[in-house]
């Protein structure tokens, strides 16, 4: 027990499932998603958030018609529970016999590089597959290196000479579209100039300084003059996509293969962007000596996914890895 202020506050063990159940909350939104994805009931859900909620004496969500919404306190949590969640599988991985399964971090579930090894999982059944999230590639590469995650697929801001002991091999070149709403002005464009955007307020809330997202988007925004605002708290996907569809001056960018899950009559429009078309590189992080047997299987078929985008045509950071 500690006291605050005068009052006594008590902090009970924190239930990790119940963390677990948190964390995965916050990626997928709603909680039927996060109980098809931990295989419990949605009551489950409820439960388990609503005790981590009262053991940590604070609102980590709010309610609202249209679903759940980080609180500040929820926000602040947030990166301590994938901490704790991270702690818990170095613990695992560090007594574990043999683990059988190929584990791989991606950047997000509703991303390319998941759709990726979703693939990869319906061209190889005879392999298992664990797929996890970590919280940027430099927890990626650390994870790598320790040997509880076998590989991962992110875009990695460090030169190659900066990471001899790993390998890092180019897979995928993701395209990068522009999103608006009905009523912006580039609504009706079958396609916009990176350059064109200069001048339009571009937003993405919740994008972590340090992280290779935010590598990405500071040197896209410096190579063709443009201002993205990122000082907005991250309430989630679906008040994101809310909020663009129904203004007429913000525009936001989203990955060509990124899931919305958003109906297609609520006003939103993709928009291609060319000339050049900016394309996310992402790459896959392995250990050199890894033998397990489906390691390299994996790197064949990311291998013969990818496709090749001449230099005129594509843009990418400098520190992108070829």
């Amino acid at each position: 027990m500690r006291t605050t202020s005068g009052f006594a506050v008590n902090i009970p063990g924190v239930d990790l499932d119940a963390v677990r159940t948190f964390v995965v909350a916050v990626e997928v939104g709603r909680f039927q998603d996060v109980a098809a994805e931990l295989s419990i009931s949605q009551q489950a859900v409820s439960k388990r958030i609503a005790t981590l909620e009262g053991n940590l004496g604070v609102r980590l969500f709010t309610r609202t018609a249209r679903g759940t919404q980080l609180t500040i306190d929820g926000q602040a949590f947030l990166v301590h529970a994938r901490e704790l969640l991270r702690a818990e599988e170095r613990a695992i991985a560090s007594v574990r016999p043999g683990r059988r399964a190929l584990r791989v971090d991606v950047v997000g579930r509703k991303l390319a590089p998941a759709a990726l090894l979703g693939d990869f999982h319906r061209a190889h059944p005879e392999f298992e597959l664990d797929v996890v999230t970590l919280l940027d590639a430099g927890a990626a590469i650390d994870a790598v290196r320790s040997g509880t995650i076998d590989a991962a697929v992110r875009a990695v801001t460090a030169p190659g000479g900066q990471l001899p002991d790993v390998g890092v091999v180019r897979v995928l070149d993701e395209p990068v579209q522009l999103l608006v709403g009905v009523d912006h002005e580039l609504a009706g464009a079958r396609t916009v100039a990176p350059a064109q955007l200069a001048g339009h307020r571009i937003w993405l809330p919740g994008l972590v300084p340090g992280t290779e997202w935010a590598a990405y988007y500071d040197d896209l925004a410096a190579a063709f003059g443009l201002t993205i605002e990122i000082n907005s708290p991250d309430f989630g996907t679906e008040p994101l996509l809310e909020t663009i569809a129904g203004s007429r001056s913000l525009v936001t960018f989203i990955g060509e293969q990124t899931r919305l899950g958003w109906p297609a009559d609520h006003g939103l429009r993709r928009i291609a962007l060319r000339d050049p078309m900016p394309v996310h590189p992402y790459s896959l992080i392995c250990y050199r000596d890894n033998p397990h047997p489906a390691l390299a299987a994996l790197c064949d078929f990311l291998g013969s996914r990818r496709v090749g985008l001449s230099d005129g045509e594509a843009w990418t950071p400098a520190w992108a890895q070829r």
